[in-house]
């Protein structure tokens, strides 16, 4: 059995009770420690005083809906966050990865499909087992004209200053700077980041990549950094050449 410090924290924020002591009962055994809260102060207040590995929030919540509380998580946290659809509609899928979700999963979700996502989103973020008393090799940053991606500290600056990026946005964003000047399509960019199967029509890139300029100051019509290339994909380009 795996130790207290070896677990991952896992916290949902859904007011469906019995729905939470399900996940917990199936994660427990599997090396997760799961707490829950019920609204969505409670979350907002609960994510962002502890230290967690992954966070599920669900969209529909007393006091503030999950969509707000992600908001409020995003300002000032990276942790990796599932988003729960009562109904899977694409709308809720769109506004939930447009305001920072990393994944999403309607409620009708199967437990192995459950644990291959939080999987995937936290061994994103280097999180997904026990850590090593090893160190991770030094890895360069990457610097695209005022633009630094710092690697190891999984970390973006513009001009110096800090830009807040979930776990998604920071891979595409490293993905397409070890590119520059070349063209990522779509698929590459998703069997990247993703670590499951996904529909050839899947929009999760645009939608993230919808983000990534948000927060780079970016228009697509006259991108400083972002170009999309039609029917192809994207390219990070270097505003100072």
């Amino acid at each position: 059995m795996n130790s207290t410090n070896d677990r991952l924290r896992l916290l949902i924020i859904d007011d469906d009770r019995k729905l939470c002591r399900l996940i917990a009962d199936y994660l427990d055994p599997l090396g997760y420690q799961v707490s829950a809260v019920h609204t969505g102060p409670d979350g907002v207040e609960r994510a962002l005083a502890e230290s967690w590995h992954a966070v599920i929030l669900d969209l529909m919540l007393p006091g503030m809906d999950g969509v707000e509380v992600l908001k409020k998580i995003r300002r000032s946290s990276e942790v990796p966050v599932l988003m729960l659809t009562a109904r899977g509609d694409e709308t809720d899928r769109i506004v939930g990865l447009e305001v920072g979700a990393d994944d999403y999963l309607p409620k009708t979700f199967s437990s192995r499909e459950l644990l291959a996502r939080l999987r995937a989103v936290t061994r994103r973020t280097g999180r997904a087992g026990i850590q090593s008393n090893s160190r991770p090799p030094i890895e360069d940053d990457l610097v695209v004209g005022p633009l630094r991606i710092r690697l190891n500290s999984r970390s973006v600056t513009l001009d110096g200053n800090p830009l807040v990026m979930t776990p998604v946005e920071f891979d595409l964003l490293s993905s397409m700077a070890r590119a520059k000047g070349r063209i990522r399509t779509r698929d590459h960019l998703l069997e990247e980041i993703r670590d499951r199967d996904y529909e050839v029509f899947d929009r999760s890139i645009d939608v993230h990549i919808s983000a990534l300029r948000k927060k780079l100051g970016d228009d697509p019509k006259t991108p400083r950094f972002i170009r999309t290339v039609r029917s192809a994909g994207y390219m990070l380009i270097d505003p100072e050449t």
